[in-house]
């Protein structure tokens, strides 16, 4: 059985949510923020060094990080669902969307969440880390032009992984100006395996 070190609001909400998409059995070791700093607790680095979540554990395997995570129960798990077919054009593609969700979109969004505490201070870099969450915006939003998911084939583990991006963007309030995403971001939660997710992993509320 599947563990998954899952820690309440964060990224790891992605890898439930994956879980109950491919019907694996799973067991949750629950982790809570703290209530002041918001930050994860130190019982984390007993699981990974760095101290984040998501961390599961198949057996004798360990695995952090999203993308790994995702990629990883999709070839082990997925019986071929959730994915391109290995080799296809149509999987380099969804292998670059994987990787392109924390490796370029959820930068910006960071340091926007970051600068955000330092006030006036954060002024002279306001403009450049707007203009970069737009630009991958609009980068997401044109991809999402005429389809319900980010590949024309249908749902894959690469909107699970990007979804956090939309999260983020719109608890930030940045989506007024991208329907596409606002309405993938609202099919994306209205999946029943999402529901149940929730259900399972506790409250989700980014905002």
């Amino acid at each position: 059985m599947v563990i998954v070190h899952h820690l309440n609001n964060s990224r790891s909400q992605r890898i439930l949510w994956l879980l109950e998409e491919l019907a694996i059995p799973y067991e949750i070791k629950p982790y809570q923020r703290d209530a002041t700093t918001n930050l994860a607790p130190e019982s984390l680095k007993d699981v990974h060094p760095l101290g984040k979540s998501p961390v599961i554990e198949d057996g004798p395997l360990k695995i952090a990080e999203s993308g790994a995570i995702v990629d990883y129960l999709v070839r082990a798990h997925g019986g071929g669902r959730l994915a391109p077919p290995a080799g296809s054009p149509e999987h380099e593609a969804y292998l670059e969307w994987l990787h392109y969700a924390e490796g370029s979109a959820m930068l910006p969004l960071m340091l926007l969440l970051y600068t955000m505490r330092l006030g006036e201070a954060a002024a002279p870099l306001m403009p450049r880390i707007n203009g970069e969450i737009d630009n991958n915006l609009a980068y997401i939003e044109a991809a999402l032009s005429g389809q319900d998911y980010i590949l024309a084939q249908g749902f894959t583990g690469a909107d699970v992984q990007l979804s956090f991006v939309g999260e983020v963007a719109r608890a930030f309030g940045k989506l007024g100006a991208y329907p596409a995403i606002t309405a993938w971001v609202d099919r994306l939660h209205a999946r029943p395996a999402f529901k149940a997710s929730i259900d399972k992993g506790g409250v989700y509320n980014l905002a």
